[in-house]
């Protein structure tokens, strides 16, 4: 007998029913067979279908089971059957949730009878409804004639409200409903707040002083909610305002207070940007994300140049990725010695020059969208514009000297301010550096602890019930934050316990004062985690939980292998080491990190770590040697990371650490140095690169420093600033004979017009290179001679510099910096054509020999050298489009334009040839004439985001092209952002664009 699907399924004579729990596997099987034999549904929809559809039609998601018609006092499960088409899965197998899809549920809202037939089908199934449990709270509340308002929601709420006006709007009949765009435009709004309100969720205290000053910085009156005219903003650009102080102390909490403050107010607020360098879509490192975050948190606050301020984020998202394509040519070019010298450098700063005129250009349009948006709002044109504060918080990453994104920010923000003056920008670190790029100086708060009535407060509002418990526990452990939060989660524990808040109080040490005060606050931290781990229950997770400390990442296996042995604990298999990570995971200090792992959270483990703790400071060594050993045997990056970490933390020498190094191992290690010793975070930092502290750099190792220094002095001099790079270059001399510095000197002499000097610092380096047998360096200073001889009008000396350098590559065995030394000396090389045609033959012979996996692991280099010998090799073009293809950037999709331009303006008869290419790369959608100059561009733009830019690049090539321009252009894209644009075009002009 067949089931139809309408039925209920049939039960034999005798058998019992199945309990409910299992009618889902009932009706699941009876289900499987129906479809297996060929029984279906009949094509229409069935009366009790329809029914259990507007049953579900206002519901997010719902139980089958439980589902009931109108008139039903239980359900009867039918809904699995009726519905299993319609709807999309949302549960597990155990607690199954259903939604109906999106087609079903518009038909039948739209086939409802009216507004009275959609509330009782929402009021049987919805269940007991509060504000934020779902769309069916706001629905069956605007049905019922009783509309929330939507004035305070939460940005869940406004979203829940939203979904369900977009519901009810398709139901016959019904009215009221509020503007739908309106209610996205509050939604956005509120998801613009949202990050600020997280952080201050328990009630803000104290820092009186510091919001008066943000708000006498910002122009708000006299300490008082912003009135609508803005009598008291002054006219004048103000410089930045940095907020600093040490990790906990609340520095994002207090700007998010002072913005929450500000943009609530009833004449409206002021417009800002709040830049969360925390999120991973925004990168301190890519100041050009900064802009596209403003301009889409702007876009929000003015709905009616949102779709301009879209364009412009959009725009500058395109730019980012550019941007990172361009990082990466330099990168490359720094990475061989033979590249380096020549055209790294000069790389760079072409780049840097580049992203900082872009970056300057997008913010100064985003400026002139806020002028006119800011001009449509004002009641007259005597009312002063309200300012425009820009927030970035946790720009640590650029905080130090000779930082690039620190050079390019304060540019954004110059540019910013000079076309709106009351621009107010406010970032946050752990210090204020300075740096060569500023043209002001810029204003700080430095923030310390809390005052003792703000003290009092946070410990009342984190558990603390006894107003004179909390005033002395506030004495003993001052105005920290974190040892506020810890100093209530110990009291809290010391009351639900046999112990008292008084014993734990005695056992805190009396402040002292200035000199002391660090060593006290750690001390205080200390004890007070201390007396949060006393009240763990489990004896033996008690004695894991402060050796534990010592591991990134704590899972059952290192629990076994690492810290059983060192904390006295027997653990004899699998079984046990799980059974104790999962009593170690339920502690209030830890966090998941995986499945299977845990860690501490950041703030207690740099805490704890720099505590010395006499005998358990032993445990914890053991425990780092042990976790040495288990990493050394494990397989991966990851591992391996670990593994270096421990080393570091156990004071390794740093050369030997540095022989288990792995490339990739880099971002595993990022930020660890906070955990180091200066030595070891020298290493680190060397290696990672950033910001390195002044205690850092003073306790490196002599070959780290110099690794350390270099990078900023590369930094330093990509931007500009020579005198501040050789400022920062002349410290711990002598520097060892393979250091970087050599060559970084001699070219921030010659930067500062000081050549003799550079050449003979480079003269002077050469024979302790040589002595020492670092080769790459020997070569790379031998390239930077060559160079420094052919500005100095010595074409004898370059040459001799240029030969001993090819010698000297040979010698390495390496072909690629074999190549890159020819290239050098094709283009350094004064003596003649004779000598440039030989080192450009030999360039074309090593390009063809050299297997195309080699030549593809340096797309920079091959490309530089095919652009040098086009003219001399034939098809050279065409084998590195083949093995790298062009760069990705707008740069080059501008050079290769201007020469097509060019070539068929030359030859008219080439036109025809060139769009055919064009049109097909580009589809039948497009316009089949040649068009305003930027169709060419965008037609390539459209080429290089479908993968076919470098086909459509070769078939150009095929062209008979007698002027040589579309040659000559492919050979200059091919080389731009390497130094040079080749023997070709340049880039584009603007009259070429």
């Amino acid at each position: 007998m067949s089931t139809s699907p309408s039925d209920p399924p049939d039960r034999p004579a005798g058998e019992p029913s199945a309990p409910r729990e299992n009618v889902r596997e009932v009706f699941t099987a009876r289900l499987r067979e129906a479809l297996h034999t060929g029984a279906g549904r009949s094509p229409g929809v069935s009366d009790l279908r329809r029914a259990y559809r507007e049953a579900a039609c206002l519901l997010a998601r719902f139980d089958p089971r439980q589902l009931r018609l109108p008139g039903e006092r239980h359900p009867s499960g039918r809904a699995l059957l009726e519905l299993v088409d319609d709807c999309t899965t949302l549960g597990g197998q155990d607690r199954p949730e259903w939604a109906l899809k999106a087609d079903v549920r518009e038909r039948t809202l739209r086939g409802l009878a009216g507004p009275e037939a959609a509330r009782r089908g929402l009021a049987d199934n919805a269940g007991p409804l509060s504000p934020g449990s779902g769309p069916e709270y706001f629905a069956l509340a605007q049905l019922s004639g009783h509309p929330p308002t939507t004035a305070r929601m939460t940005a869940g709420e406004l979203a829940d409200t939203l979904q369900a006006v977009l519901w009810l709007s398709q139901v016959p009949g019904v009215a009221g409903l509020p503007d739908a765009a309106e209610v996205q435009r509050d939604l956005e709004r509120a998801r613009l707040l949202e990050p600020l309100e997280r952080l201050v969720r328990q009630p803000f205290q104290g820092r009186t002083r510091e919001l008066e000053e943000l708000r006498r910085y910002v122009g708000l009156p006299g300490g008082s909610a912003p009135s609508e005219r803005w009598p008291e903003v002054p006219p004048a650009p103000m410089p930045p305002l940095v907020v600093h102080g040490p990790d906990g102390m609340g520095k994002s909490t207090l700007l998010a207070e002072f913005l929450l403050d500000g943009v609530r107010t009833p004449g409206g607020g002021f417009p800002f940007a709040y830049i969360d360098f925390g999120r991973p879509t925004l990168s301190v490192q890519e100041p050009v994300t900064l802009i596209a975050e403003a301009a889409r948190q702007l876009g929000i606050q003015y709905p009616a140049h949102r779709a301009e301020l879209d364009a412009l984020a959009e725009e500058c998202q395109q730019e980012a990725r550019s941007q990172r394509e361009g990082q990466e040519r330099v990168s490359e070019l720094q990475e061989l010695a033979a590249t380096r010298a020549v055209l790294g450098r000069h790389s760079s700063r072409q780049f840097q020059s580049l992203a900082t005129g872009r970056e300057t250009e997008l913010i100064r349009r985003v400026a002139d969208v806020l002028v006119r948006a800011v001009a449509d709002g004002k009641a007259g044109p005597d009312q002063p514009d309200p300012p425009f504060v820009m927030v970035m918080d946790s720009v640590e990453a650029a905080q130090y000297r000779g930082s690039s994104a620190l050079g390019r920010g304060w540019a954004i923000f110059l540019s910013l301010q000079s076309v709106y003056p009351r621009t107010r920008w406010i970032a946050t670190g752990r210090a204020p550096v300075d740096h060569p790029a500023k043209t002001m100086s810029p204003l700080d708060i430095e923030l310390g602890e809390l005052d003792t009535e703000a003290a009092v407060g946070v410990l009342l509002s984190s558990g603390v019930e006894d107003r004179e418990v909390a005033r002395a526990l506030a004495d003993r452990v001052g105005g920290h934050p974190l040892s506020l939060k810890l100093a209530a989660r110990a009291a809290t524990l010391a009351e639900t316990s046999a112990g008292t808040a008084g014993e734990l109080i005695r056992s805190l040490p009396e402040r002292r004062r200035e000199v002391s005060r660090r060593v006290d606050q750690l001390l205080v931290q200390g004890i007070l985690y201390d007396q949060i781990l006393r009240h763990i229950a489990d004896p033996e997770v008690r004695r894991l939980a402060r050796p534990g400390l010592a591991l990134r990442v704590i899972t059952p296996e290192l629990v076994q292998d690492v810290l059983a042995g060192p904390c006295g604990l027997d653990v004899p298999g699998p079984d046990r080491a799980r059974a104790l990570f999962a009593e170690l995971s339920r502690l209030d200090m830890v966090e998941p990190a995986g499945p299977d792992a845990v860690r501490y959270r950041g703030d207690v483990r740099a805490i704890m770590l720099r505590l010395p703790g006499g005998d358990r400071t032993q445990v914890r060594r053991a425990v780092e040697r042990r976790a040495v050993e288990h990493y050394a045997r494990c397989e991966g990056l990851e591992a391996r990371a670990e593994e270096i970490y421990h080393r570091l933390r156990l004071d390794e020498d740093p050369r030997s650490v540095e022989e288990r190094w792995l490339p990739g191992v880099e971002r595993f290690l990022a930020g660890a140095q906070q955990d180091l010793s200066p030595r070891a975070a020298g290493l680190l930092t060397a290696r990672l690169g950033g910001g390195t502290p002044d205690r850092v750099a003073a306790g490196a190792d002599q070959e780290d420093w110099e690794r350390i220094t270099a990078r900023e002095v590369e930094d330093l001099l990509a931007q500009g600033f020579a005198e501040a790079a050789w400022e920062r270059i002349g410290r711990r001399r002598p520097w060892t004979p393979c250091s970087p510095l050599h060559a970084l000197s001699a070219e921030t002499l010659n930067r500062l017009g000081r050549r003799s000097e550079a050449r003979r610092d480079v003269a002077d380096a050469l024979g302790p290179a040589e002595r020492a047998g670092c080769g790459e360096r020997r070569l790379e200073l031998l390239l930077l001679s060559a160079r420094l001889a052919a500005e100095d009008g010595d074409p004898a000396g370059a040459d001799r510099e240029l030969r001993a350098a090819e010698q000297v590559a040979v010698g390495l065995g390496q072909d690629l910096e074999a190549m890159g030394a020819l290239l050098a000396r094709a283009r350094l090389t004064a003596a003649g054509e004779g000598s440039a045609a030989e080192a450009d033959r030999r360039l074309a012979e090593l390009l063809a020999r050299l297997p195309d996996t080699v030549l593809a692991d340096r797309p920079v280099l091959v490309r530089a050298v095919a652009s040098q010998i086009y003219d001399r090799a034939p098809g050279a073009l065409d084998h590195a489009l083949e093995v790298v293809g062009l760069p990705a950037d707008d740069e080059t999709l501008d050079t290769l334009g201007a020469a097509m331009r060019r070539a068929t303006r030359r030859q008219p008869a080439l036109l025809g040839a060139v769009m055919e290419i064009l049109n097909e790369a580009a589809g039948p959608a497009r316009p089949q004439a040649g068009g305003a100059p930027t169709g060419i561009t965008g037609i390539l733009r459209l080429a290089r985001d479908r993968g076919t830019l470098d086909a459509l690049t070769r078939r150009l090539l095929t062209i008979p092209d007698e002027s040589g321009e579309i040659v000559a252009g492919v050979a200059a894209a091919m080389g731009f952002g390497s130094g040079e644009t080749g023997k070709g075009s340049g880039p584009a002009g603007p009259g070429d664009r």
